[in-house]
Order: C-alpha cells, then sequence, then structure tokens
C-alpha cells in the first residue's frame, strides 16, 4: 500500500522541480529579453550636473551630490544617522530594496529561505540604503551620467517619495546594527519588493525619472549598466 503512495509522491515532486526550473528559465528569459529593450534619454536636454549609477555586481545604486541648490539630503539622511558622522562628505548612494536581504544578508552565504520567500514573494517590508561618500570615480562599476537640473528635479522628487516619512514629515531611521560601514544606514521605505520590482527595478525606474536611457524592465543589474557601456 505504501509504495504507490510513494510513487505519487516522487511524481509530485518530480513535476514541481520541473515547474521551478521551468519558471527559472522563464523569468530569465523575459528580463533578459525586456532588459535589451532601451528606453532612450530625452533629447535637446543641457548637460548641467552629474549623477553616477554604481554596483556592487549585483545591486545598484543612484548616486547624488549631497548638497545643490535643489536639496540638501544630508538634512533628512542625517550624517549622525551613520557611525562615523563626518560632515565632508560630498557624494551620497542610495538604493531601495528588501529589508530583510539588508539586514539579515551581509554575505549569500547568510541568506535563509524564510527571507528570500518573503523577498520573491512581496510579503516583507523595504528599507533605503544610504551611503556617504568623499569622491567618486568612474570605474567599470561606476558610471557617470549628465543630465539637467529640471532632470534632477524629477529624479529627487522620485527618491524622496521612496522614503516613508513620521508625523513631522522627516524620514524614518532604521535602529540596527548591521551597517555595511561606518558610513552607510538604513531608512523605512515605501513599496514593496517581489520577483517583479526589485533594488534594480527601482533604479531603472529612478533612471527613467530622471529622463535617462533605461531598460523597459530589468530585476538585475547588468540590464541598466548594458546602456551605460555601449
Amino acid at each position: 500500500m505504501r509504495y504507490p503512495i510513494f510513487k505519487k509522491a516522487l511524481r509530485f515532486f518530480g513535476k514541481f522541480i520541473l515547474a521551478l526550473v521551468t519558471f527559472a528559465v522563464l523569468y530569465l528569459l523575459i528580463g533578459y529579453c525586456l532588459s535589451r529593450i532601451t528606453i532612450a534619454e530625452e533629447p535637446g536636454t543641457p548637460d548641467e550636473m552629474a549623477i553616477y549609477i554604481t554596483t556592487n555586481g549585483v545591486h545598484t545604486d543612484i548616486v547624488l551630490p549631497v548638497k545643490t541648490s535643489e536639496i540638501d539630503w544630508s538634512r533628512q539622511l542625517r550624517y549622525t544617522h551613520t557611525k562615523a558622522a563626518n560632515t565632508d562628505y560630498e557624494y551620497i548612494a542610495m538604493g531601495w530594496g528588501d529589508k530583510g536581504f539588508y539586514l539579515e544578508t551581509p554575505t549569500w552565504g547568510d541568506l535563509k529561505f524564510s527571507v528570500a520567500f518573503k523577498a520573491a514573494t512581496g510579503l516583507s517590508t523595504t528599507a533605503m540604503h544610504t551611503t556617504y561618500y568623499k569622491t567618486i570615480q568612474e570605474s567599470e562599476t561606476c558610471s557617470k551620467i549628465m543630465i539637467s537640473k529640471a532632470q534632477y528635479t524629477r529624479l529627487v522628487r522620485h527618491i524622496k517619495n521612496s522614503f516613508q516619512r513620521d508625523a513631522k514629515g522627516d524620514f524614518i531611521p532604521v535602529s540596527t546594527t548591521a551597517n555595511y560601514g561606518d558610513t552607510d544606514a538604513f531608512y523605512e521605505a515605501n513599496g514593496s519588493y517581489s520577483m517583479i520590482t526589485t533594488c534594480n527595478t527601482w533604479a531603472n525606474t529612478s533612471l527613467k525619472a530622471a529622463g535617462q536611457k533605461a531598460c523597459l524592465w530589468t530585476a538585475f543589474d547588468s540590464g541598466i549598466f548594458a546602456k551605460y557601456r555601449e
């Protein structure tokens, strides 16, 4: 009596694994194709200021000047929110992502099934990760993008709307010891992370908000950086 039951369970498990593999292949294939479709930058706009995009090989950050006539990011993303608490930084990198990944997964070896499952299905909360830098240099992992002041205004609006705010209108810092270094901090964010809306999807949408080259859709950093290495 047990053998037929075991056989059925084995067949079900095999079909389940096949379905997972098929889904993963389709996800990667669709992601690759959509990321190669380029949303063109706005034509005829002046090059008035520089922003940057950086990658750690997985995750894309948007890097902006700390202080411009448009905004002083340090008024909300306070230097004192970082361990170093220095006030001589010139740039700030910002990225959006799954809060569990940010705080509980310093390396891929620390990844828990519960964190991955919540992130993939949109069941967890999100956070903004910010890092201050004194200087920024172009490299294989950092590309400079020239934009207009009007485009920067739109980019600022998009990024500010990604942060949750308290009753006073201030960004909400996350109290944690899981910082990556002495110059970074985490803040509560709006939105839900999933396989459709990833950290790189957010960065790609940020570039669209600024009228810059972007992917039609991408879940990965490679799609974004392919536009700026052509």
